[in-house]
């Protein structure tokens, strides 16, 4: 493809993704095709010859295009928000176009300075720590793994990098049992094990019990066992607890852990000042990771890692084999020594778009609007005696269930609840997920998406009412 070609092709896709955002509201949310569907549609071994552009985008809409669950519909309510905009899309596609590695300085000076620049107008925005340094990661699960090797290397004077670990490791790490799943794969990557996990109990608003904590720590210390790292959560995936930082990082202190702080989603909301407590006491804390690529309309992957001992990161992940050496390592940052990847994408190019085509006051005002709509909501389930919310609402999480007007037992109001979940979408109106919350099967209705609006939550709300008086019908 040449630069004419390119350019015609370009701007015909373009043209699409257009079109596309502008229709997005007549799809249905959520994918209907089968297991194995798109698979079978494509050929068994790649063309051997070119094909034509046109020919590539017929088949994309014709095979691939109905096995889309439309995560940028303002009606997608399920899981976390995974947003883009405009910004964002054609940042990327910088990104895309000038294919830069930025693994150290001097392979991309401007990949490696404006991430550092990234990193320092969200601390800034956010109000957090001014001595803490940032790095953008692909997501929260590879920064919480980042943390608990930094963790495990700051106590064992680095020696488990050099010597490996020993059957049988004593390592205890530790979270709330509402913080993310991830956690759990990230304790056995890091050599530690599931077994020396421990969860420990949340609250009436899903939050860690730092009583419990400190039990739990002294009996494993008498156990012979090593504390070593608590994961404080805030805005847990199932119901947006929020751990007491403060209080965890008094035991830390008290006890010589390490303590990570994931704010995968609701960190985002620190842009508002209003809400800026649910990180009380993060300056006492090691690292702290929330990901713009969930709420702040910047398109998957971006995830911002922030530590307080940059030198502890570095050490624990640098390695400098004579072909990457440039004679500037005390003058830059080379970002491949801040994490897993040696290879790594221009990821602050489209937040840099983000920050600059939103504005921050921009950004706020639709913070500020998802939170409002999903206080109406709330307001509204809390209104009708059919529904009961089964988690505060804190920011843009409303968590909820139905309760019928016959007498049921736990088991059959949860497959109640998981019927009108379904029953929701398979219209195609709006998708929502679920979650379990002390047994209680529980419905979630996640409001962020990019240009959601008052209507879309009235239409759920229309949509909600409709299907329950039809599964109360049956």
């Amino acid at each position: 493809m040449n630069t004419e070609e390119f350019k015609k092709n370009g701007h015909r896709l373009i043209d699409w993704i257009a079109e596309y955002y502008d229709n997005l509201e007549r799809l249905p949310v959520k994918s209907r095709v089968e297991p194995g569907k798109i698979f079978a549609s494509l050929p068994e071994h790649a063309p051997e010859a070119p094909e034509a552009f046109d020919t590539i985008m017929q088949d994309f809409e014709k095979h691939l295009f109905k096995g889309i669950t439309h995560w940028q519909h303002p009606s997608f309510f399920a899981y976390f928000n995974a947003n883009s905009s405009a910004y964002s899309i054609l940042g990327e596609l910088l990104t895309a176009a000038i294919g830069a590695q930025g693994m150290i300085w001097e392979t991309s000076p401007a990949a490696a300075e404006v991430e550092e620049k990234m990193c320092d107008w969200m601390k800034r925005a956010c109000g957090l720590p001014a001595d803490w340094q940032g790095v953008i990661q692909d997501t929260a699960s590879t920064a919480t793994l980042c943390a608990l090797l930094m963790a495990r290397e700051q106590h064992s004077n680095f020696m488990i990098n050099k010597f490996g670990f020993h059957a049988g490791s004593k390592y205890i790490v530790y979270c709330s049992t509402e913080a993310h799943s991830s956690i759990e794969k990230d304790v056995k990557i890091a050599g530690f094990g599931s077994n020396q996990l421990r969860k420990i109990r949340a609250d009436s608003r899903f939050a860690m019990m730092p009583d419990v904590l400190n039990k739990q720590i002294v009996d494993d210390l008498n156990e012979g066992l090593i504390p070593l790292c608590v994961i404080s959560a805030v805005g847990t995936t199932g119901s947006h607890g929020i751990d007491p930082i403060r209080e965890v990082a008094g035991i830390c202190a008290k006890y010589h852990l390490f303590h990570h702080v994931d704010a995968a989603h609701a960190g985002n909301a620190t842009l508002l000042p209003e809400h800026r407590h649910i990180i009380d006491g993060l300056e006492l804390a090691d690292s702290y990771v929330f990901n713009p690529h969930k709420w702040m309309f910047t398109n998957f992957d971006c995830s911002l890692f922030y530590i307080k001992d940059k030198a502890t990161l570095i050490k624990t992940f640098e390695i400098l084999p004579e072909y990457l050496k440039t004679g500037m390592e005390d003058q830059v940052n080379n970002y491949r020594d801040w994490g897993i990847q040696l290879g790594r994408r221009f990821r602050a190019l489209k937040l840099w778009f983000v920050l600059r085509g939103f504005g921050l006051d921009g950004i706020r005002s639709k913070f500020r609007l998802h939170i409002h709509l999903a206080g109406t909501l709330a307001k509204k389930l809390q209104d009708d005696k059919r529904f009961e919310l089964l988690a505060p609402v804190p920011l843009n999480l409303v968590c909820f269930r139905y309760l019928p007007t016959k007498q049921m037992d736990l088991e059959e109001v949860n497959e109640r609840n998981k019927s009108l979940e379904q029953m929701i979408n398979n219209t195609g109106r709006a998708y929502i997920t679920h979650t379990k919350l002390l047994g209680k099967y529980t419905l979630r209705v996640c409001i962020g998406q990019t240009d959601v609006e008052q209507r879309h939550v009235d239409d759920f709300w229309r949509l909600l009412i409709e299907q329950t008086n039809l599964l109360e019908n049956e």
